[in-house]
């Protein structure tokens, strides 16, 4: 049965039509916090289950790493989409559901017989969530519309990539999936905001997230430079294009990241490294003139961060001013912050004895804390499991098995 009890949205039931990253990550934050996530997978289930990476010693292969990461908390049917009598079963389902979220481009669900309009009919007080890459013409129709859209393409033309890079010149990808996790974790604010007006007036509503308009609203920055000063921001590098010294310094062992630009912070930290002639230079004294001679602030802070180790440096400085190391992900798992947030939390895996880790819950709560209390599913684990919930016989699902409508 789906783990229940816990979470602020105890109670919610989201049936999830999403694959890949973006729709995932979305509806795992909610399952994160209670609600009960059902996934529909195809026959086979969702593609990204063979993305890997998969552990040595994995003999199963069920899914990988991608998958197990945004994918927790859930449980997995089956359906073929194509089979009408398949539709009716996601009807059916939909109909006991208090929120929809799918991740398709415009059209498809029309075609499946499972349009917002058809669904709201049914249940009206249904929350229908849209993750696309240029939005939904419901909300307003983009000339992209029909554009296919991943994560880099929504980097590149919602206006990441151009104040992202090494210099003015070169424009950087930034590594993580932003262009999918953040308009996920929009969408899940949205759906949020939605379930409560349902709950107060008894009407749901169709909910549309681009992925390109969240990446501008990311580099929010970039909008009101160019309307108040009427620049074209490019990469900066490391740096700050308004505030310094705000950005990276080389350690001996690697880089470590402060932030002093406040008067009081900047004599502070002159301070701390024995530097009182960085508070009377004229080319450093104000926060106006440590911005326009960025390249001599931090020459001046490299000439002492350089001569220190991240560990030396984190005692001289951590704490005092804001200050942090450059971890990568080993030093991430053995750091006690980490452990102490439960940042990385162990799961079962199939095929695999031992448990893998996944990156935890970061929103917290203290009433309600989300909990991770179930791994990623296996492609149809709980199929029989739900067509019972919503009351289908066990003759109706023999029958459904044997026609590969279900799986």
């Amino acid at each position: 049965m789906a783990a229940s009890g816990f979470g602020a949205l105890d109670g919610v039931r989201v049936v999830d039509f999403t694959q890949m990253l973006a729709g995932p990550f979305c509806t795992q934050l909610l399952a994160d916090h209670g609600a009960e996530v059902i996934k529909i997978e195809p026959m086979d289930g969702e593609d990204s289950r063979v993305a890997g990476p998969f552990h040595a010693d994995d003999r199963l292969h069920a899914f990988g790493g991608y998958f197990a990461s945004v994918n927790r908390n859930k449980r997995s049917i089956c359906l073929n989409l194509k089979d009408s009598n398949a539709c009716e079963v996601a009807l059916q389902l939909i109909d006991t559901a208090d929120v929809v979220v799918e991740n398709y481009r415009a059209g498809v669900m029309e075609r499946l017989g499972l349009s917002y309009e058809t669904l709201r009919e049914r249940n009206p007080k249904l929350v229908y969530a849209a993750i696309r890459g240029f939005g939904d013409p419901r909300t307003g129709k983009s000339p992209y519309a029909e554009w296919p859209a991943y994560d880099v393409v929504a980097q590149a033309m919602g206006g990441l990539m151009q104040i992202n890079g090494p210099d003015a010149q070169t424009p950087l990808k930034v590594g993580p999936g932003v262009g999918d996790l953040y308009p996920a974790t929009l969408c899940a604010f949205g759906i949020a905001a939605a379930l409560l007006r349902a709950a107060r007036t008894g009407q749901g509503q169709f909910l549309d997230v681009a992925m390109v308009d969240s990446v501008l609203a990311l580099c929010e920055r970039t909008v009101h430079q160019h309307s108040f000063q009427g620049l074209v921001p490019h990469p900066e590098g490391n740096r700050h294009p308004l505030l310094s010294p705000f950005g990276l310094f080389k350690a001996k062992d690697g880089f470590v990241t402060l932030a002093a630009h406040f008067d009081a912070w900047w004599v502070k930290l002159c301070g701390l490294i024995d530097r009182p002639d960085l508070v009377t230079d004229p080319r450093s004294a104000t926060a106006d003139a440590r911005v326009a001679h960025r390249d001599y602030v931090y020459d001046q802070l490299e000439l002492y961060t350089a001569a220190h180790t991240k560990a030396e440096l984190a005692g001289l400085l951590g704490g005092k001013i804001p200050f942090g190391p450059v971890n990568n992900v080993a030093e991430i798992v053995a750091d006690p912050h980490f452990s102490a947030r439960e940042m990385v939390v162990p799961v079962e895996h199939p095929g695999v004895s031992q448990p893998m880790h996944v990156a935890g819950i970061p929103v917290k709560m203290s009433e309600t804390p989300g909990r991770v209390t179930r791994r990623a599913p296996l492609a149809g684990e709980h199929t029989d499991e739900i067509l019972r919930e919503i009351g289908v016989g066990e003759a109706r699902i023999t029958e459904l098995h044997e026609h590969h409508t279900v799986g």
